[in-house]
């Protein structure tokens, strides 16, 4: 499935708007257990990378399983309150993972 994961950043990194944020953060995503599903987006004012792994020091984190991951960037899933209290989602920066959505198109 991370053929999956790897069409899903790519389609974020096109729908990127660019001057959302004003400065650079880092994404890291923990997707499940195998290391395909491990990535890091860097997302600066003018642009979005992303690679697979792991880069130390990122801003924020994001763990979740890949179906649900998937689901929240289509826009098929809206995450409540209870998905981070019963671990469904958990992060770091809870209202950081909030700025992350207005970084994209629809």
């Amino acid at each position: 499935m991370s053929d999956d994961l790897a069409a899903a950043f790519a389609d974020l990194q096109s729908r990127y708007k660019p001057n959302v944020l004003d400065q650079e953060l880092s994404f890291y995503f923990s997707l499940g257990d195998d290391p395909g599903q491990k990535w890091t987006a860097r997302l600066t004012p003018e642009a979005m990378e992303f690679s697979r792994g792991k880069t130390e020091g990122c801003d924020v984190f994001l763990k979740t399983d890949e179906d649900l991951f998937l689901q929240l960037i289509r826009g098929q899933y809206k995450p409540s309150m209870m998905d981070f209290m019963s671990g469904k989602i958990s992060s770091n920066d809870p209202l950081k993972l909030t700025l992350l959505k207005d970084c994209f198109s629809r």
